[in-house]
C-alpha cells in the first residue's frame, strides 16, 4: 500500500505535491518533486506524444516559465493517468500539471495567468455522457412512429 503524502518533507529533504485532475472518467495524479524538470505520464515522456497532446501538456509549462523564468522550473513531476479516452486522460494530465504548478510556486500571479489563459487549467470541467435510456437507440433520439 502507497502512503498518502501531501505537502510534506519525504526523507531525502524534498518537498512532495500530489494534485489530481478528471475529465469525463480519466482521472490523472500529478506528483510534484524538486529536480531538473522532466515530466512524465505513465512512465513515459510526454515528449513521445501526438503533437497536439503534446502542445497541450507543454501549455502549463510554457505559461509558467515565461511568467516566472526559468530558475523558478526546478522540479520533476510524474503523473499516473487511469480510464478514459485519449484525449480525456491528456486534459485530465493537463489539469494535475497545471494545479500541481500552482501549488509548487504559491504565485497568485501565475494562478492568474492560467485562469486567464484557459479557465480548464485549473478548474475541472465536469461534464459527463448522458446515459442511453431504456428502449432507445441513444442518449436522446426517441423511437419514431408513423401513423399511416
Amino acid at each position: 500500500m502507497t502512503q498518502k503524502i501531501k505537502n510534506q518533507k519525504i526523507s531525502s529533504g524534498k518537498d512532495i505535491i500530489i494534485t489530481s485532475g478528471k475529465r469525463k472518467t480519466a482521472i490523472a495524479r500529478a506528483i510534484l518533486t524538486e529536480g531538473s524538470g522532466k515530466v512524465s505520464l505513465n512512465n513515459k515522456n510526454y515528449e513521445g506524444l501526438q503533437l497536439f497532446d503534446k502542445l497541450k501538456i507543454e501549455e502549463p509549462l510554457r505559461i509558467a516559465k515565461e511568467l516566472l523564468g526559468e530558475d523558478k522550473m526546478k522540479f520533476d513531476v510524474a503523473i499516473k493517468i487511469k480510464s478514459g479516452g485519449e484525449k480525456s486522460q491528456v486534459e485530465a494530465a493537463r489539469l494535475a500539471l497545471a494545479r500541481a504548478i500552482v501549488q509548487f510556486t504559491k504565485s497568485k500571479e501565475l494562478r492568474e495567468a492560467y485562469l486567464k489563459y484557459d479557465r480548464n487549467l485549473l478548474v475541472a470541467d465536469v461534464r459527463q455522457k448522458e446515459a442511453y435510456k431504456p428502449g432507445d437507440s441513444k442518449a436522446r433520439a426517441k423511437r419514431q412512429t408513423s401513423y399511416r
